[in-house]
């Protein structure tokens, strides 16, 4: 992984141009990208259907990025929106029988039983559950990427908890 100054450094070359620049930008970003994703679609195709039109997107607007230090955060709020569009155009809400093994995608998400239970929460809970515990994004930086009062990412999170606390207490 590039440190931070050096994605810093690429984001402004990336500015100007530099496909480079911008390639190297998503290489270290792929994975958290790819575990938010999986986090809210749970089918192969639409993961990868939401990757790649993120990165076509992210690169014909990073011209627009008015702040270098928020990059991430838009970037994710560019994939949120991708993974919902793509929920909309299949009008689909994923009963929990579809919801697949994605154990093996990262060890973060290596127990079946907590994978299975993130997949079966309501999209809103589980956007903000993937992106707080599995990402280690902040609350407040949730509350941008969201577009939503930072109190409702906390209430969200309560939820969730609770729901997960209920689904595997048996465990």
């Amino acid at each position: 992984m590039d440190s931070s100054k050096n994605i810093k450094a690429y984001i402004k070359l990336a500015k100007k141009g530099d496909r480079d620049a911008f390639i190297r930008i998503i290489e270290n970003s792929k994975a958290s990208m790819y575990r938010i994703a999986v986090g809210i679609l749970n089918s192969p195709q639409d993961v990868e259907d939401a990757f790649q039109n993120t990165i076509i997107k992210s690169y014909e607007g990073i011209i627009h990025l008015k702040k270098n230090e928020y990059f991430k955060t838009w970037l994710i709020r560019i994939l949120i929106n991708e993974c919902n569009a793509i929920l909309r155009s299949n009008h689909k809400i994923i009963p929990i029988e579809e919801v697949q093994d994605n154990a093996k995608v990262t060890n973060e998400f290596s127990k079946l039983e907590l994978t299975s239970a993130v997949n079966s929460l309501s999209e809103d809970l589980r956007i903000v559950t993937t992106l707080f515990y599995f990402e280690d994004i902040p609350q407040k930086d949730i509350a941008k990427i969201l577009d939503i009062p930072e109190g409702t990412v906390r209430s969200r999170l309560s939820r969730a908890r609770n729901k997960l606390y209920e689904m595997l207490k048996e465990y």
